[in-house]
């Protein structure tokens, strides 16, 4: 079956070596420490209550084993990474982008997005050579180009060229925000998750507000995200390594999230599928 099949992965690495606005911090526990932890543990799976248990937690205690009882004195290791659900390649769910006033309920979060919206055709659209805005207009143009047909339930991910700077603070500054008509365009054809290699959908932070600032107008504020709030979709950001698939269509994605629950957001293990060997 897996000489059926080529995998492309497109996901980027989540480091504590990345620069990152909410840096990543993570605890290791090594495997000695690991043994000790493990010798320690029996007391928390004790059933019984009150004195009993206590008197149970006692016992254990006495029981009790460590590093130097493990074969090659290592037992288990284990690691805590504290980071955002917006680190690293990720899927927004709908509740992230928040809703109207006037709705009945918030819209549905990552732990009950619809499976089959998150394994599909995938379709990439490659503005990593070019400067041009991404909206309806160049989207449209690019698909005419290249032959490309955007059908319902299509994965589509937009290669902006801003990978190469990802794991430097240049990465969430410089980069090209995809355009409100953009998304637009996607979601009239049934589109129902859309994928940047970029920090973001909407441009650098400062941009808009300082855009604000000038303007007063609050539509220039996070636009693409504001979409979601009246058109649900889905949107993976941060992705990695677009320029390595060989074509633009002919291919699946999975790009299903972690199960947190109540969450606004997931990491996801974003692949491309291809049958066979990619020409």
């Amino acid at each position: 079956m897996c000489d059926d099949i080529t995998i492309i992965d497109l996901s980027v690495m989540i480091s504590p070596e990345n620069w990152e606005p909410d840096p990543i911090v993570v605890d290791r526990v090594d495997h000695v420490a690991g043994a000790n932890k493990l010798g320690r543990s029996a007391h928390h799976f004790h059933r019984r209550k009150g004195w009993l248990g206590l008197i149970d937690r006692l016992i254990s205690r006495r029981r009790c084993i460590d590093h130097r009882d493990f074969p090659d004195e290592m037992g288990l290791s284990q690691m805590f990474y504290r980071l955002s659900t917006h680190t690293g390649t990720h899927v927004d769910a709908p509740f992230h982008y928040g809703w109207r006033k006037d709705a009945s309920a918030p819209p549905f979060m990552i732990s009950e997005i619809p499976l089959e919206w998150c394994f599909a055709s995938g379709i990439l659209l490659d503005f990593s050579a070019d400067q041009e805005e991404i909206n309806a207009t160049t989207v449209a143009r690019q698909c005419e180009h290249a032959g490309l047909s955007v059908s319902e339930g299509d994965i589509v991910l937009i290669n902006t060229g801003a990978n190469r700077l990802f794991g430097s603070r240049e990465y969430f500054v410089e980069y090209r925000p995809i355009g409100p008509s953009a998304v637009a365009y996607l979601l009239d054809r049934g589109v129902k998750v859309i994928g940047t290699d970029a920090f973001s959908f909407d441009a650098p932070f400062m941009q808009m507000i300082d855009a604000y600032s000038e303007q007063g107008d609050a539509s220039v504020l996070w636009p693409a995200h504001m979409m979601g709030r009246d058109r649900p979709y889905l949107q993976i950001e941060r992705l990695g390594n677009l320029d390595l698939l060989p074509r633009a269509s002919g291919f699946r994605v999975s790009c299903l999230p972690i199960k947190l629950e109540n969450a606004d957001a997931a990491w996801s293990r974003v692949v491309a599928i291809f049958e066979g060997k990619p020409q």
